[in-house]
C-alpha cells in the first residue's frame, strides 16, 4: 500500500475518535476510507473495530467515577457484551465476502439513521426518567436486549451506542450519566471480544490498524480539548450526512 493509503487512513482515524469523543459515528468515516483504499469489505471491517478499540477504553476510562456504585449492573451486563461481542465477530468472519459487501449499504444505512435519531431518543429517555412510569421490575431484563445489540457491535459496531443507551433507558431507572457509562463499558466490552477473535483471524491489516490507533488516540485527546467549543449536534449532522451519502452511494452499485 502506497504511503499516501497510510496517511489517509491515519487523518481518517483522527476524524473518527475527535467525532467519537464528541457525538459519536467515527466508524462511518474509517471504515468507507478502508473501503476506498481498496482493503476488502471484511478486512476493513475488522481492521477498524481493532483500530479504534483504544478509544473505546479512553471513553471508558473518562466516565470511571460515574460507574461508582454501578457494580451489580457491571457483573450483569459486561458478560452479555462479551458474548454478544463474540458472537457478533464470529458471524462476520464465517460471513462470505461477497455477501459482507452486499451488506455493506445497509450497515452504513443504518448506524446513520440511529444517529441521526440520537437526539430525540435522548430527549424521550429524560422524559421517560422524569415520568417513572412502565418500567420492567427487574433490571434482569436488560441482559438479553444488550445481548442482541451486543451481537450487532460485534458484526459491524457503528451506532451501537444508540441502540444500547436506549434499552437501558427503558429497564433502568437512573440518570442519562450514569446510564451513559454502563454503555460504555458494555459496548467496550462487546469490541474487545470482538477484536480478540480478529487478532487470530489473519484479516487484520496490521500496518492500518497500528497507524490508525495512533490517530484514533491523537484525535480523542483533540475531542476532549476542543469539546467546549465545537457543537455535538453540528458534527453529529456532519457524520449523519456523510453516512447517508456514502451509504446511497453504495446501495446505487449494489443494484447497477
Amino acid at each position: 500500500m502506497p504511503i499516501i493509503n497510510y496517511i489517509i487512513a491515519a487523518l481518517a482515524a483522527v476524524a473518527a475518535g475527535l467525532i467519537n469523543a464528541l457525538a459519536g459515528g467515527g466508524t462511518l468515516i474509517t471504515f468507507p476510507v478502508l473501503l476506498a483504499l481498496g482493503l476488502p469489505a471484511v478486512s476493513a471491517n475488522v481492521t477498524n473495530t481493532v483500530a479504534l478499540l483504544p478509544g473505546y477504553l479512553g471513553g471508558t476510562m473518562a466516565q470511571a467515577n460515574d460507574l461508582k456504585g454501578q457494580g451489580p449492573r457491571l457483573w450483569l451486563l459486561v458478560p452479555a457484551g462479551v458474548i454478544g461481542g463474540l458472537i457478533g465477530g464470529i458471524l462476520l468472519l464465517r460471513t462470505g465476502e461477497k455477501l459482507f459487501t452486499q451488506l455493506v449499504p445497509f450497515l452504513i444505512l443504518l448506524p446513520s439513521t440511529l444517529l441521526a435519531i440520537q437526539n430525540p431518543v435522548r430527549k424521550w429517555l429524560i422524559r421517560r426518567q422524569e415520568g417513572g412510569d412502565g418500567r420492567p421490575a427487574s433490571e434482569l431484563w436488560a441482559f438479553l436486549p444488550n445481548l442482541v445489540a451486543t451481537i450487532y457491535g460485534g458484526y459491524f459496531g457503528a451506532g451501537l451506542s444508540v441502540i444500547i443507551l436506549a434499552v437501558l433507558g427503558l429497564i433502568m431507572n437512573d440518570s442519562l450519566t450514569r446510564l451513559n457509562a454502563i454503555k460504555q463499558v458494555i459496548a467496550l466490552s462487546a469490541n474487545a471480544a470482538a477484536a480478540f477473535i480478529f487478532v487470530f483471524s489473519g484479516k487484520v491489516n496490521w500496518t492500518v490498524a497500528l497507524v490508525m490507533a495512533a490517530g484514533a488516540l491523537l484525535g480523542g485527546s483533540l475531542g476532549g480539548r476542543v469539546a467546549g467549543r465545537v457543537k455535538p449536534a453540528t458534527l453529529r449532522w456532519i457524520v449523519v450526512s456523510i453516512g447517508f451519502t456514502v451509504g446511497v452511494i453504495y446501495l446505487v452499485r449494489l443494484f447497477i
